[in-house]
């Protein structure tokens, strides 16, 4: 009875390694990357968490956003042609990716040096920085937050609990330049009704008002220069997410995303969402950023 124990324990065992030789020997599913399962599926899984202008979903339940556009148009060069959305907190969008919830996030996440310590970030589809609004022909000549400081005539607008009046004071703007306003459309209103000279918010924020205003007396500077805030750039870069382990995926993604931003399709598609020339992310990259 032993030896017949320990001969089916020896066949038992040798049918095990045997199996284990041909899955990793053939290239089998767990030897593939996210990438090479993708593009034979056809198919990705992105996390997203449902914030407009970035990643949606409409009232017909469509999957669009700004993030999601540019993937697809990334993904469908690189033969991959599906796309299905995982709603999730965007907190736990890192801890969904790291737990293969999903293949990629597509949320429109800013580039942070404490986010790349836990994920790859491709490198970025569009920076988000202040921008700013006065009467047209800009008449006091208004093109940085130094002009408006320097300027102790000038009133700005910014709404109330927005970043801005953080930003403006410690820019050293007084306070009494510094209209508060309920809402950015209150803003518009108080720069036509001349009650202040110039509007300040952030630049997706502020061409959706200047386009729902639809007022050709109002007009973006579009020359503004960026602040400079305790040593540091307010501009933000948002891009697509990958696991730490899935080099070639993002490799690949940054490959065509990179053909699209020299071919201008990078700029059509963001600017359906709000993005002007404004927000293309330059020559910024992903390592830099992550530093």
């Amino acid at each position: 009875m032993k030896k017949s124990l320990i001969v089916l324990f020896v066949l038992i065992l040798t049918v095990g390694l045997a199996a284990c030789s041909s899955t990793n020997t053939s290239g089998g599913e767990s030897s593939k990357t996210t990438f090479e399962k993708v593009k034979e599926s056809k198919k990705v899984t992105i996390g997203f968490a449902n914030e407009v202008p970035y990643a949606y979903k409409t009232k017909d339940g469509e999957l669009t956003g700004e993030a999601v556009e540019v993937a697809k148009a990334v993904l469908k060069n690189l033969g991959i042609e599906e796309m299905d959305g995982v709603l999730t907190e965007f907190g736990s969008l890192i801890p969904g990716l790291k737990a293969n919830r999903f293949d990629m996030i597509t949320a429109g996440m800013y580039i942070t040096p404490e986010r790349a310590k836990e994920v790859d970030f491709a490198n970025p589809e569009y920076s988000i920085g202040e921008a700013i609004a006065v009467k047209k022909g800009n008449p006091l000549h208004i093109k940085s937050y130094e002009d408006i400081k320097t300027n102790k005539k000038v009133k700005i607008a910014v709404m109330s609990g927005a970043i801005q009046m953080e930003y403006l004071t410690k820019y050293g703007v007084s306070e009494d330049q510094i209209i508060v306003v309920p809402d950015n459309p209150s803003a518009i209103s108080a720069l036509k009704s001349g009650r202040v000279n110039v509007i300040g918010m952030t630049g997706p924020s502020l061409q959706a008002v200047l386009e729902t205003a639809n007022d050709p007396s109002v007009e973006r500077v579009m020359d503004f220069e960026q602040p400079v805030i305790d040593g540091a750039s307010v501009r933000g870069y948002g891009a697509t997410v990958f696991r730490q382990d899935d080099d070639d995926f993002r490799e690949a993604f940054n490959k065509e995303l990179a053909k699209m931003k020299e071919s201008g399709e990078l700029l059509k598609i963001i600017s359906e969402f709000g993005f002007t020339e404004q927000e293309l992310p330059g020559d910024a990259t992903a390592e830099d950023l992550s530093k």
